[in-house]
């Protein structure tokens, strides 16, 4: 290939159906931003399952064709923007990217310069793929918990335990010293979830059906990327003054409980966003991130595929057979 041509994973509708192929592309197809980054590093989060496949409650890639990845890590090889300069390594998560604009899932990838944030020193673009999305969603709720001020001598629970956002989650609140109780539909794992830094693991099922608007106290904190009936029976079961921070909706987008864990029992339900975080909060995500896990995952958590993988993988991930973290190598 010329220095001009990369590869891609292009997406194209024919007849309604989405088709995924791995083409080669011209620099020039790709968008106007300011800065061209050459991508060293993606990875496959539960959006790009659905942009992939087209399988979903929303459809994810906006206009056709359209190259999916909400995240990507590399190297800048050009920029019309001071911030930066060719050669700065760079991670990029979120702002529409891999929905609205085209994204990671490619050997280049031209975004907007405020999209980027720097890489933190002693982390690599593979390990920044690794957390990618996931890990900095992670991130963002155990510093909303961390910053409450848990009662440490109780439980926290993490619902969704196997997928990305869960299994970071369940590390970081080890490390920081929590008593981690992590939430999984597959009991199998329970070797995995204890190996992550779990003091115990309980069934999707016992979160999962319909609850009293207020159970016994147990969970100081919860992380919960599940939504729906998991989320209402976390919250009738977290302790006076305690914490819930909410970020996903495998589950549904409904939450069907009521006022009385708020006005009896204090809870405060955080709502966590990491597609349009302010820079400054992402700065000190990945530096947090950095110091926490300074070794980077594990590799029991990590699998590293290729850009041929991603339809079959894609397809995986929305039917919950895959755990902890896929990193695409571009």
């Amino acid at each position: 290939m010329t220095s001009d041509e990369f590869q891609g994973l292009l997406l194209r509708e024919v007849d309604g159906a989405i088709t995924a192929t791995v083409e080669t592309l011209q620099t020039s197809d790709l968008p106007d931003g300011d800065v061209t980054v050459r991508v060293e590093y993606s990875d496959v989060n539960y959006k790009d399952g659905m942009a992939i496949t087209g399988v979903g409650h929303r459809r994810i890639a906006q206009f056709f064709p359209f190259i999916p990845g909400i995240d990507l890590a590399g190297v800048v090889e050009d920029s019309r923007s001071t911030r930066f300069a060719p050669g700065d390594r760079v991670v990029l998560t979120g702002w529409g990217v891999g929905e609205k604009w085209w994204g990671g899932h490619a050997q280049k990838a031209r975004v907007k310069a405020e999209w980027l944030v720097p890489l933190p020193d002693g982390m690599t673009t593979r390990s920044a793929m690794a957390l990618g999305t996931a890990g900095f969603s992670a991130m963002l709720c155990v510093d909303a918990l961390d910053r409450h001020g848990l009662d440490r001598s109780r439980e926290v629970l993490v619902t969704g335990a196997a997928g990305g956002v869960g299994s970071v989650s369940v590390m970081l609140l080890k490390q920081l010293g929590y008593r981690v109780v992590a939430s999984s539909g597959r009991a199998e794992e329970e070797g995995y979830f204890r190996s992550l830094g779990a003091e115990s693991v309980i069934a999707r099922s016992h979160l999962s059906e319909p609850s009293q608007p207020l159970l016994p106290e147990r969970w100081a904190g919860v992380i919960d990327t599940v939504g729906s009936h998991t989320l209402a029976t976390a919250l009738a079961a977290t302790v006076y003054d305690g914490a819930v921070a909410a970020i996903g909706l495998v589950a549904g987008r409904d939450l069907p409980t009521t006022v009385l864990p708020f006005i009896i029992r204090s809870v405060t339900l955080i709502g966590i966003d990491s597609v349009y975080c302010p820079t400054n909060r992402r700065l000190r995500a990945w530096q947090r991130l950095t110091e926490l896990l300074p070794e980077g995952l594990p590799n029991q958590v990590v699998e590293e595929i290729g850009l041929s993988d991603l339809p079959e993988r894609a397809a995986a991930i929305l039917k919950g057979k895959t755990r902890g973290r896929l990193v695409v190598k571009l």
